[in-house]
């Protein structure tokens, strides 16, 4: 199945070796977009590819750990000399470790910020220069519903990370706009993914998987992806916040 504004495209995902980003490789490669996925967990993303390519999609992976600038751009230079441009960039990777404050994780506190911002940062530096060049692009956040309210106590840092992704991505659709350039932000509620896994605390994970147990499937958020990359070019979804329905906040 492929859609006229998806097909060709040569899509870069990040955090693409599990969950939402997995999932949105598939989907978007069944449309017949050029997936390139990037993950730390090299073995995972070679089998993802190789599924993808088995199903008739295209599909290239590397290993690429988000937080290491000098690895990002390598990251993007290896797909442009694959495909020869980048339409799409979906900064998705990112991790969620619940504690409260008191508890001083300033080390967790770290991680979050190097991934969360940093990481989406870095992956805007490595793909702006094409874009700009090309004269076209698109790039795709993966904010949070806790980027809206601040999820308290327990996820402070993890909220402040989604915050800035909120702001990040507003500012630049407001500096890109007349490069014909695309912004979204993609603000997801509670997702079927590990994500919930990332806390240290054992009883902070059992309280996400209960209250997990409503999350709804991975393929919801990636739909969204994929209806914000297939708009013309002249129309620009901004934000998408997609949540259980049984999801209060």
């Amino acid at each position: 199945m492929e859609s006229s504004n998806i097909a060709g495209k040569v899509v870069i995902i990040t955090g693409a070796s599990s969950g939402i980003g997995e999932v949105t490789a598939r989907l978007l490669a069944q449309h017949g977009a050029i997936v390139v996925l990037g993950a730390r967990r090299k073995g995972r993303i070679d089998a993802v590819v190789q599924e993808i390519l088995e199903t008739g999609g295209k599909a290239a992976g590397f290993a690429v750990d988000i937080t290491k600038r000098a690895e990002v751009d390598m990251f993007i230079e290896r797909a442009l000399e694959r495909f020869g441009r980048i339409d799409v960039m979906v900064n998705n990777a990112g991790i969620m470790a619940i504690a409260p404050i008191p508890q001083l994780k300033v080390e967790e506190w770290d991680r979050q910020i190097d991934v969360n911002i940093k990481g989406v940062l870095y992956g805007v530096a490595a793909v702006l220069p094409q874009m700009q060049k090309q004269k076209s692009g698109h790039i795709i956040n993966l904010a949070s519903v806790l980027g809206i309210k601040v999820f308290a106590p327990g996820g402070t840092v993890y909220s402040a990370t989604k915050f800035a992704v909120r702001a990040l991505t507003e500012g630049l659709r407001v500096e890109l706009h007349s490069e014909n350039i695309r912004c979204t932000m993609i603000s997801p509620g509670a997702v079927a993914t590990d994500l919930p896994e990332g806390s240290s605390e054992e009883a902070t994970r059992k309280d996400l998987r209960e209250l997990y147990k409503m999350a709804i499937p991975a393929a919801s958020i990636a739909s969204a992806i994929a209806y914000a990359i297939d708009q013309p070019a002249e129309v620009e979804i901004d934000e998408v916040v997609i949540r259980p329905t049984a999801q209060d906040f």
